[in-house]
């Protein structure tokens, strides 16, 4: 096809007879003429979809997605950019990592999502499509995509996140115990052991246990073996921003968070930090000792020890709930023990502002120290200590 643009004469070549038919050529000279009459150059405009083919079909899902989790790292925390990462790894990557941006559909999005709420993990499964999605729109942004088969619409074929309820956990200190010396037995490493312990001493939401730091403990003198130099009250200090990130996900307060440390949870930590003090996580993953544990090791380790839909990581917020809300109703001490133990799960009850929360979290704080010391000394009894999990590994080995 000859045509003229710019002042200049031009030939369009459409395509060889007979493996273009005249019907087809005809059809492609007339999107030729559109493309004159809005202006465009129709050969230049071949040519910039060809080379947006090219570059589409030699970026994969994968290559692209790191390269948008590159460009966030400035904005997002260490914490932030490492369960991203992992959930890229472990449920997006495997299921559609390897193929062009351009070949990837909704359907194809859909059946991984679906994957990820077959586990129970909901909640997990829409924040993934959100950096799914995410990773499209940057591939859009790059020429690489014209379309974004993640986006909100999707969320009309998930699951609906479940209202209220509390996490499988325990409530039996029979149980309790049983668990811990399953899970102390099991096979592996002790690092998994020792932060299985270290959530139930403190029951924090799960997510702060893998991403534990160092200087988060206060008061344990490290370099003191015999622990004469600890203050008497050492805590864990979790800063107002890992909890928000924590809880960013769910609408509720986010504020400091102190745990108080009982001696079996310093136990733990003197005989974790013969492992990993010199390194910046307390539970480093298996890949880098500067990057944490995954978020989903502690969950394996119970599934695969037979407590699958009977104890989850999150489990023990709800079995030292229930369990030391029934000994104050026993006690008769339920409407006094129940706001201070609220406290110590960071709930912040009805009715009460965010200033008085915050100020009844600091003032329950000699309570407090009473029921960690407690709840250690019921669940804690009859095990062994938590350096023979590190001795037992290292004669093993």
């Amino acid at each position: 096809m000859k045509y003229r643009f710019g002042g200049k004469e031009k030939r369009l070549v459409i395509g060889p007879y007979p493996e273009v038919s005249l019907a087809e050529a005809r059809e492609e000279r007339d999107a030729a003429r559109r493309l004159l009459r809005d202006d465009k150059d129709p050969a230049i405009e071949r040519q910039k979809r060809k080379i947006a083919a090219l570059a589409a079909a030699g970026n994969t899902f994968e290559t692209v997605a790191k390269r948008w989790h590159q460009a966030q790292l400035g904005r997002w925390s260490v914490v932030q950019a490492t369960k991203v990462r992992q959930a890229m790894e472990r449920d997006v990557y495997p299921a559609f990592g390897r193929l062009p941006l351009i070949d990837i559909d909704a359907p194809t999005v859909v059946s991984m999502l679906r994957t990820v709420e077959a586990r129970g993990a909901i909640d997990t499964a829409k924040r993934i499509r959100q950096h799914v999605s995410a990773v499209f729109a940057y591939g859009i942004a790059e020429g690489l995509c014209l379309a974004d088969p993640a986006g909100r619409f999707l969320l009309k074929a998930l699951l609906p996140t479940p209202i209220g309820g509390s996490q499988p956990g325990l409530n039996d200190l029979a149980e309790i115990r049983k668990l811990h010396a399953t899970i102390d037995a099991s096979t592996g490493g002790p690092m998994t052991k020792l932060a299985s312990r270290l959530l139930a001493l403190t029951f924090v939401r799960p997510g702060l246990v893998p991403t534990a730091r160092w200087e988060e403990f206060e008061g344990i003198a490290w370099d003191d073996p015999s622990g004469a130099s600890d203050v008497p009250e050492p805590v864990w200090r979790v800063s107002a921003a890992r909890m928000k990130l924590e809880l960013g996900e769910k609408g509720e307060d986010a504020f400091e968070h102190v745990s108080p440390l009982p001696a079996q949870a310093v136990e733990v930590l003197r005989t974790l930090h013969r492992l990993t003090g010199r390194f910046p996580y307390l539970f480093h993953s298996n890949r880098s000792t500067h990057q944490p544990m995954s978020n989903n090791t502690i969950g394996y380790r119970y599934n695969q020890c037979g407590y699958k839909d009977r104890h989850v990581p999150h489990g023990w917020r709800t079995s030292f709930s229930t369990i030391m809300n029934e000994r104050a109703a026993a006690a008769g001490r339920r409407d006094e023990l129940q706001p201070i133990i609220d406290a110590m799960l960071s709930h912040r009850p009805r009715g009460i502002s965010a200033a008085e929360f915050a100020y009844n979290r600091a003032k329950y704080m000699p309570a407090r120290w009473r029921l960690a010391r407690e709840w250690a000394d019921l669940t804690m009894q009859g095990l062994s200590p938590a350096a023979a999990l590190l001795d037992g590994y290292k004669r093993a080995g």
